[in-house]
């Protein structure tokens, strides 16, 4: 019954958790990665954003980046997760997470977040072949993994969190298209 209703997920699930428990060390880059790294990929967004020059542009991407997380994280994950209460991957198969989350897991508002923010910041740096997105989509895919690895995600529900984050940055650089500074390529300080 259970590998009928999550089939791949849960496939993919034990993979992934089957790690935890093993190793201490192991366990606390897991948890430090879903836990701590938001927190210091929020500072080097905002270090990303105050590189910007002249100040027009720098208010641009500051406020792109904004909607695009709160239009990802706090309104479509919420409407989501108002209509789709989907159960948490210790909460089905009973065991002790090893961080706790206790909001719906799909989709991972985690993913949405940080999604959204590395391909906004992904869409501004082009001007350094966009080693600033890369390295923030690899850190977002990082925490998302360790939150499966910790046992509160299933993947999928990391998997609809980066569509939900990819159509918000979309709709958002499509609303903002219009109030644009220049149409050149945002300048950085160097």
């Amino acid at each position: 019954m259970l590998t009928s209703k999550f089939g791949m997920d849960l496939f993919f699930f034990q993979i992934i958790h089957s790690l935890a428990g093993r190793l201490y060390f192991l366990d606390s880059l897991a948890i430090f990665f879903a836990k701590h790294l938001p927190y210091i990929l929020v500072i080097v967004a905002l270090i990303f954003v105050f590189r910007i020059k002249p100040l027009r542009e720098k208010i641009f991407v500051f406020v792109t980046l904004a909607l695009s997380v709160i239009l990802s994280r706090g309104i479509i994950t919420e409407v989501i997760r108002f209509f789709y209460d989907r159960s948490r991957p210790f909460e089905v198969l009973d065991f002790n997470p090893l961080i706790l989350d206790i909001n719906p897991s799909f989709p991972s508002g985690h993913a949405a977040f940080f999604f959204a923010l590395s391909i906004a910041i992904f869409y501004f740096s082009a001007f350094d072949g966009r080693r600033w997105g890369w390295w923030f989509l690899g850190f977002s895919a990082l925490n998302s993994l360790a939150r499966v690895f910790v046992g509160i995600h299933w993947l999928s529900d990391i998997l609809g969190a980066v569509v939900i984050a990819f159509v918000s940055v979309l709709i958002v650089r499509r609303l903002l298209k219009s109030y644009m500074p220049g149409k050149a390529e945002v300048v950085r300080e160097g």
